[in-house]
C-alpha cells in the first residue's frame, strides 16, 4: 500500500486539564468537546443529583426535586418539601406509622390508668 503524500495522517490532539485536579475522581469527570475553532477541549460533567430518601423506609420521596445540595439554597420551599407533617423528610407510610404508634401508646396509657383505678376501687 502506498501512502498519500499530499494528505499525511494527523496525530490525535492532546488534551490538558482545565482545573488543577489531575486524578480521575468522581468530581473530575469530563467529556471531549470540539470548539467552533476545531480545537478539542475537556468539558467537566456535573455530578448527577439523587432523589431524597425517606429516613425510615429508604424509599424515594415523591414531590421533592432531585438536585445537588448547593442548588437547594436557591430553590423555593415549595419545591423542597411536601405540605404535611415530616414532609420532605419521611414518606407518607412512615408518617402514618408514627401517628398510629403515638395513638396506640396513648390508648395503652389510658387502659393502664383505668386498670389502676379499678384495682384501687377493689381494695376499698
Amino acid at each position: 500500500s502506498t501512502l498519500d503524500v499530499g494528505n499525511p495522517k494527523k496525530m490525535a490532539q492532546r488534551l490538558t486539564f482545565r482545573r488543577r485536579l489531575s486524578y480521575n475522581t468522581q468530581s473530575n469527570r469530563r467529556k471531549v468537546s470540539k470548539t467552533p475553532g476545531g480545537k478539542l477541549v475537556y468539558l467537566y460533567k456535573k455530578k448527577l443529583p439523587k432523589t431524597p430518601l425517606c429516613g425510615d423506609f429508604k424509599t424515594k420521596l415523591r414531590g421533592v426535586a432531585a438536585v445537588r445540595p448547593h442548588k437547594l439554597s436557591s430553590m423555593s420551599k415549595r419545591q423542597k418539601t411536601v405540605t404535611r407533617a415530616y414532609g420532605g423528610s419521611r414518606c407518607h407510610k412512615a408518617v402514618r406509622e408514627r401517628i398510629i404508634r403515638a395513638f396506640l401508646i396513648e390508648e395503652q396509657k389510658i387502659v393502664a390508668r383505668v386498670l389502676k383505678a379499678q384495682e384501687a376501687s377493689k381494695k376499698r
